[in-house]
């Protein structure tokens, strides 16, 4: 039984301040800010993709301005429905290239040199603690896991950054979790950020600040920091971070090249609610559809028939990922009444899978083996569900009709579990196929 202590703020009296707040003070121009404040904060990166920029595109050239704030922090990613699966994604990514061709974008990424956009953006080097990022996606949330304040915003706001390098943001509250005890096997960053969903609801952070942090978060790699920040929106969160150690350290050594500086929690920082739990016994979880919120240990649903397994996604397609899955599913056949899709995030991670040999691997199972989009998740291409089907995936929403038909069914899981279950042909625990 996993245990949870539960903790109101810290003294009203305090005048110390959380990550966040931090980083908006001094992205705004002031000493301190507190939670409720207005600010307009400088950004250092300005994000959109194949369906957000077009629009911010069109709003950008009813300004009537003739270049970008900044042509090297705005960054632009084909990636959700590219390769383009019809005419209409094609004239929307023909759109996307025109616009970084005219203004010089230095960080526009074409097919065949991008990736999911919230796993390619850290891998290049373009996020470094302490700086506010802004994305035309609610994933953006991704980067806290560098200890940076980063967060989606609608295409208006970006085609409005993009003119003048600055958005406006209400400082919100955060709530510290904390996660304590050693980790079981097969449970990583997924199954934390999914339990925690589970324990607080999809509005639960509600435009809040997740801070995570314990002994379990420092022993969790910088692939499993980034898989909880991604779905920190899934409960609401307008950001989730992990304040910098080691860890972020040794992960931007050799891929950041421009001086930052981390910025922490005071001590005695004011937090709306501490969470602790205990995750020393914690299962596999597995969230349930129709809600990311619909949490249970994988024993609860043990048994589920599945049709199609997806691994990847801006959530779980790094490369510890798929070791992972390549690990459970080497020397065995996905089931024959299975599809199984796996989805590298990005093509540096399909190159190293490829000189790993984890892709021969997947293939040796019979596995489908993809180039880097979003693809099936938002239910884009490349893996859409019919009606009655159930997938399991290691995506991050699995809301009704997301992946296909409005009567298919999504259930939200970790790699192991994906791939130990696509052996299986029915939900199992990663033991049952591991010995």
């Amino acid at each position: 039984m996993n245990k949870e202590n539960i903790a109101g703020g810290g003294s009203t009296g305090s005048t110390k301040s959380t990550m966040v707040e931090k980083i908006l003070a001094a992205k705004s121009g002031q000493k301190k800010v507190e939670p409720g404040n207005l600010v307009n904060a400088k950004i250092d990166l300005a994000l959109g993709n194949d369906i957000t920029a077009p629009v911010a595109i069109k709003e950008f050239e009813r300004f009537g301005v003739d270049k970008v704030f900044d042509p090297e922090k705005v960054v632009l990613v084909p990636d959700h429905f590219t390769p383009n699966k019809d005419i209409a994604s094609a004239e929307q990514a023909l759109l996307i290239r025109s616009f970084a061709g005219k203004y010089k974008i230095k960080h526009y990424f074409e097919v065949g040199r991008m990736g999911i956009e919230h796993a390619l953006l850290p891998e290049q080097g373009l996020v470094r603690p302490g700086e506010v990022i802004i994305g035309a996606d609610s994933h953006t949330c991704t980067y806290g896991a560098l200890g940076a304040f980063a967060t989606g915003v609608g295409s208006t706001d970006l085609a409005a950054a993009m003119v003048i390098g600055e958005a406006w943001f209400k400082v919100p509250p955060t709530m510290r979790f904390e996660y304590i005890g050693p980790l079981p096997r097969w449970v990583g960053g997924k199954d934390l950020i999914l339990y925690t969903i589970g324990r607080i609801g999809v509005s639960g952070a509600r435009y809040r600040a997740m801070e995570f942090a314990g002994p379990a978060i420092s022993e969790l790699s910088m692939d499993g920091r980034l898989t909880m920040a991604n779905m920190a929106v899934e409960a609401g969160g307008k950001c989730g971070y992990v304040q910098p150690d080691q860890v972020t350290f040794d992960y931007l050594k050799g891929r950041v090249t421009v001086p930052y500086e981390a910025v922490y929690s005071d001590q005695d920082a004011v937090y709306e609610r501490v969470f602790s739990f205990d995750v020393s016994a914690l299962e596999p979880q597995i969230a349930i559809s129709p809600s990311p919120d619909n949490v249970h240990p994988v024993s609860e649903a043990r048994g589920t028939e599945i049709q199609q397994v997806v691994i990847g996604s801006c959530t779980n397609g790094r490369i510890e990922d798929l070791r992972l899955a390549a690990s459970v599913i080497k020397n065995r056949r996905v089931h024959p009444q299975v599809r199984m899709l796996v989805i590298p995030a990005t093509q540096q991670i399909y190159r190293q899978a490829l000189e790993e040999g984890l892709l021969t691997t997947f293939i040796d199972a019979e596995a489908v083996v993809s180039t880097p989009p979003c693809g099936p998740c938002l239910g884009g291409h490349m893996g859409i569900l019919a009606r009655g089907e159930r997938a399991l995936a290691t995506t991050n929403r699995n809301f009704i009709g997301r992946m296909g038909h409005p009567e298919s069914e999504v259930y939200l899981c970790g790699p192991a579990v994906a791939a130990a279950s696509a052996v299986a042909g029915i939900i199992v625990h990663p033991e049952e196929v591991v010995q």
